[in-house]
């Protein structure tokens, strides 16, 4: 088996296509998560703590000297990731935690039995008429 037949046999199966759409719904949905944390969730809770801008938060490790930058290390930003993060990670277990409790519920209702065909039930009631005495 060639290579590219390999690959084409990877590439189309099932498994890998529902990933590449996971990983696309996934990536948009950490872009809305992002955008509600930091436009919706975030500026309440700077003005809560007295007008603070997360993004904004940082520890200067060198102050700017003419046309060099200062250096910081801009902890606001990752305390607004690290939010992102627990808000998505929250959205997740509680979309499989659905998804396990209707899989619960489908496997707790059994499927009623199947009506036998005619030809069973014609087997049946000739099998008991041989039984009978004569």
């Amino acid at each position: 088996m060639g290579m590219m037949s390999e690959f084409k046999d990877f590439a189309v199966k099932g498994n890998v296509v529902d990933m590449a759409v996971g990983i696309i719904i996934g990536a948009a949905f950490g872009k809305i998560v992002s955008s509600f944390v930091a436009d919706v969730i975030m500026p309440p809770i700077g003005v809560i703590l007295g007008g603070v801008n997360f993004t904004d938060l940082a520890f200067v490790l060198q102050e700017a000297v003419g046309e060099t930058a200062a250096v910081t290390i801009n902890y606001g930003v990752f305390v607004q990731t690290l939010i992102d993060f627990i808000i998505v990670a929250f959205a997740i277990f509680m979309a499989v935690k659905a998804i396990n409790s209707m899989k619960k519920a489908e496997e707790a209702a059994p499927a009623a039995p199947a009506e036998p065909s005619k030809e069973e039930v014609l087997l049946t009631e000739i099998r008991d008429l041989l039984k009978q005495p004569k």
